[in-house]
């Protein structure tokens, strides 16, 4: 019996009942095994210069950085930190910039979900807006007051771009997309090419523009009951098959 693809999952370093925790919620891997996929926890330490990083990441066949209620720390991108900006986890900053240039030097499927599409731009040299809400000509991305099924409602627009990555897997050029973000892209990482606008032309998705493997990234949060909306499940299950084609093609460890 063939096993399913191994999807690593960056953890959150949070306290829980007075103790340091390497957590992921649910939502994330119980979407990842819908689509067939076996989700294993990464725990994240900030001082990651001694870990051996590729090996870990070259037993995997997919990577997701999920997303988060933490920020990536602005010193991380030249800026003072914003009022709006209360909650940080460094060790997971560490680990998200440390992993990156490695799973995408291993071909390894990537997909990052809001701070981790946040995440992804940072590690290509690209800054954040801390607070969208307050730039002019900026919707306000935050989610809406309400219990959760309003939170992660379709809100509003989005614009496909045509002839990238994520129209290529996607027919329509529009779609409805959850927000549920305080923070977005102030400057697009060197590298990386847009794939999605909301209607204020805030970049809603990215992908590493020279990457041979499945490399997106989305600032909205598609595991919240993928199946029910055709552009999540296209996404899932694009992953899903970008994993699965590399579960299958021989081992290649570079030096």
């Amino acid at each position: 019996m063939q096993t399913r693809p191994l999807v690593g999952v960056i953890a959150c370093r949070r306290e829980v009942e007075g103790h340091p925790a390497h957590m992921v919620t649910d939502k994330y891997l119980s979407a990842l095994r819908e689509y067939g996929l076996e989700p294993v926890v990464l725990p994240v330490w900030e001082a990651v210069e001694g870990v051996a990083i590729k090996p870990l990441l070259a037993r995997l066949d997919g990577l997701v950085l999920t997303g988060s209620y933490t920020n990536v720390a602005p010193q991380r991108y030249g800026a003072e930190r914003a009022p709006e900006n209360t909650r940080a986890d460094r060790d997971r900053d560490a680990a998200a910039m440390a992993w990156v240039p490695v799973a995408l030097d291993l071909g390894v499927p990537l997909l990052g979900i809001c701070r981790g599409f946040q995440e992804l731009n940072v590690a290509f040299g690209g800054s954040l807006y801390q607070a969208v809400q307050h730039q002019p000509g900026r919707l306000d991305h935050r989610e809406p007051a309400g219990d959760r099924e309003a939170q992660y409602a379709p809100c509003h627009d989005l614009e496909i771009l045509p002839g990238g990555r994520l129209a290529a897997l996607y027919p329509e050029r529009q779609a409805r997309v959850n927000s549920l973000h305080q923070q977005g892209i102030e400057r697009l990482g060197e590298g990386l090419t847009a794939e999605a606008v909301a209607p204020d032309g805030l970049i809603e998705a990215l992908s590493v523009s020279d990457a041979p493997a499945f490399t997106l990234a989305v600032q909205w949060h598609p595991e919240w009951r993928p199946r029910e909306h055709p552009l999540y499940d296209a996404l899932f299950t694009a992953f899903a098959q970008a994993c699965a084609q590399h579960q299958a093609s021989p081992l290649s460890l570079p030096a």
